[in-house]
């Protein structure tokens, strides 16, 4: 019989974070509700108690691939939109770091749809995390837009596109499939920056601009 673990040591944050790639992977899987911290335990071998020295309830699972998340890309967004180069390939960056964590880090989690089970509390930390990040890539898609590489759109409903296209691939997406989270984000990425780019910017032949 499985026996807990002893309280967390240095190598604790490899532990969770080990622990928040089975998580994502049941929730993918079974969705955040169908969910069970026994099926989770179960995948990394150890047995269910073990898990609480970690994450107290599965809320507090949910909430981490959140936070997780959203910290790493308002950090990647901050540096793209205060950086230079053309506003294009600033955002097709962010759109690959955005499908690199959440498809390949964490698995196509569930967690980036069905975030509203989080406790109130917690649902209005991982909102206004949200909110941030997505005025990060409104300013990404405005800078395009005030230096002539974008259409003259509306902004903050490009974003909401945008964001809704990324976040829905944790539903479709599989590892097995036949895209890879590279593929993806390159075939959308092609897609939505054609559709974003000024007509009189001419692009190369490899079908991106200079």
């Amino acid at each position: 019989m499985s026996q807990p673990e002893p309280a967390p040591s240095k190598d604790a944050p490899d532990r969770r974070m080990e622990i928040l790639r089975q998580a994502a992977q049941v929730f993918r899987q079974k969705g955040y509700h169908g969910a069970g911290m026994r099926e989770i335990a179960a995948g990394i071998g150890v047995a269910p108690g073990a898990l609480y020295y970690y994450f107290k309830s599965k809320d507090d699972l949910l909430y981490a691939c959140q936070d997780l998340s959203l910290s790493r890309l308002i950090e990647v967004g901050e540096q793209l939109l205060a950086g230079t180069g053309p506003a294009d390939e600033r955002l097709r960056v962010l759109m690959r770091a955005h499908l690199d964590l959440t498809l390949d880090e964490l698995g196509g989690s569930a967690a980036h749809v069905e975030f509203h089970a989080l406790p109130e509390d917690r649902l209005r930390e991982v909102v206004k995390k949200r909110d941030r990040y997505e005025g990060l890539i409104r300013g990404l898609i405005q800078a395009g837009i005030d230096s002539g590489r974008f259409r003259p759109v509306d902004a903050k409903l490009a974003a909401l596109a945008l964001l809704g296209a990324l976040n829905w691939t944790v539903v479709w997406w599989r590892p097995d499939g036949p895209w890879s989270a590279h593929d993806v984000v390159d075939g959308f990425a092609d897609l939505y920056l054609l559709g974003l780019r000024n007509g009189r910017i001419e692009a190369t032949p490899e079908g991106r601009t200079p």
